[in-house]
């Protein structure tokens, strides 16, 4: 038998696998997404008292659910309303009452897991609950696993969580009438989308990159793609997400430092990812008109089937960004297309468009801006301004090993 530390890792990883649908079978009976994670969560501790002793199930997934599931019974039994639910079960003694109960939680798993996605990402939460949620009910991580990866307190975390809670108290848990699922797909396409980024390009703190948070945000993805087959922008933005994560281990030297992407050892790159994210992409085209999930997957396919850096296909890349800009009127993607524009006509065609942003001052405090201009500039010869440039785009980032990378270029 394993020692205890290894039965606590079991059990942690075991319900931070089924969590999604644990919780997601019990909103669905007792109507209220706090009580199902708190019903889950007594079977995680039950399975933490006996897993030790007994040893780990041969089937751990579905003993975490039927003790969640027997939790649940319990719980309404206790419930004033324990009476009208059986009505709608159809049960008349206490012994088939039970089984009727357990029977009802063993259907629609996918549309259980889905309903609280769009419970999660529902609109009346702030992006910040939304995202803390969705990494607690989805993800399975404990308040002080999301404080860490969002570099702020659990007090914190836990306050959104319970702020989200009592949100969502009264609320349907149920999937949005047709007319609202676009609009409520896009909240929660771009939670996950937001958790990615901020595991791919940590905004603050020590690390460059948290791959945990990528891992999490890869996995809802896949699950999106799985629950929603038909939706090109599901599928757009899974491959977005695998084709940027193959980049991962060659983000950094072996020595920890941050790499660029023109200095990357690209069979450093995860190949089973592009193959994947290839594969999604292709998902996408197929069922319509790509999206901007679907354009940046686009974007970073060119990257993934250009086998060095100047081999890239930047004209086609500048073209995709044309396109995106026109979709999401976005100042980040006219950057970016600044910068392909850079790789494709030449760093002074790419510079006047940088300038005009600059100009136009609508990414006041953003770093990357004038990184991309010292990059530019140190293109063009302009040494002194292009030093400038990237010790303003050091001064301006709060990530420290972004940080130390603007500052090397100012030598």
């Amino acid at each position: 038998m394993p020692d205890q530390p290894d039965v606590r890792r079991v059990v942690e990883a075991v319900y931070r696998i089924e969590s999604a649908h644990i919780i997601g079978a019990l909103a669905r009976l007792v109507r209220d997404v706090g009580v199902a994670e708190e019903l889950a969560q007594d079977a995680l501790v039950i399975a933490l008292e006996q897993w030790p002793a007994r040893g780990v199930p041969d089937a751990p997934g579905p003993w975490l659910m039927a003790t969640a599931k027997h939790r649940a019974v319990d719980y309404l039994r206790r419930q004033e309303t324990y009476r009208r639910k059986l009505a709608v079960v159809g049960a008349d003694d206490e012994v088939d009452e039970e089984s009727e109960i357990v029977d009802a939680l063993d259907d629609h798993i996918g549309d259980d897991t889905l309903r609280l996605i769009f419970t999660a990402c529902h609109p009346n939460l702030t992006t910040e609950s939304q995202v803390a949620l969705t990494l607690r009910m989805l993800g399975g991580l404990r308040t002080d696993e999301i404080a860490r990866g969002f570099l702020t307190t659990e007090a914190t975390v836990s306050q959104r969580i319970l702020r989200a809670k009592k949100a969502l108290h009264g609320v349907a848990f149920e999937l949005p009438p047709p007319g609202e699922i676009p609009a409520r797909l896009s909240a929660v396409l771009g939670t996950v989308y937001l958790i990615f980024n901020e595991g791919y390009a940590a905004t603050a703190g020590d690390d460059w990159s948290r791959p945990q948070l990528c891992e999490e945000a890869l996995r809802l993805g896949r699950v999106l793609s799985g629950l929603l087959p038909n939706a090109p922008e599901v599928h757009g933005l899974t491959a977005l997400m695998e084709l940027q994560a193959s980049r991962l281990p060659a983000r950094n030297d072996h020595d920890g430092r941050p790499v660029l992407l023109k200095d990357q050892d690209r069979l450093r790159w995860d190949r089973l990812l592009i193959r994947r994210g290839l594969e999604a992409l292709e998902r996408a085209e197929r069922l319509g008109v790509l999206g901007p999930y679907g354009l940046q997957a686009a974007i970073a396919a060119c990257h993934a089937r250009a086998t060095t850096f100047e081999r890239t296909d930047w004209g086609r890349i500048a073209a995709l960004y044309q396109l995106l800009s026109h979709v999401t009127k976005s100042a980040v993607v006219e950057l970016n297309r600044a910068v392909a524009v850079g790789m494709s006509e030449g760093p002074a065609a790419g510079l006047a468009l940088l300038d005009e942003l600059s100009a136009a001052r609508r990414l006041v405090g953003y770093p990357h801006l004038p990184a991309a201009r010292g990059e530019l500039l140190e293109r063009l010869g302009r040494l002194d301004e292009a030093r400038t440039a990237f010790a303003e785009a050091a001064a301006l980032t709060r990530n420290e090993a972004e940080r130390e990378l603007f500052r090397n270029r100012t030598f």
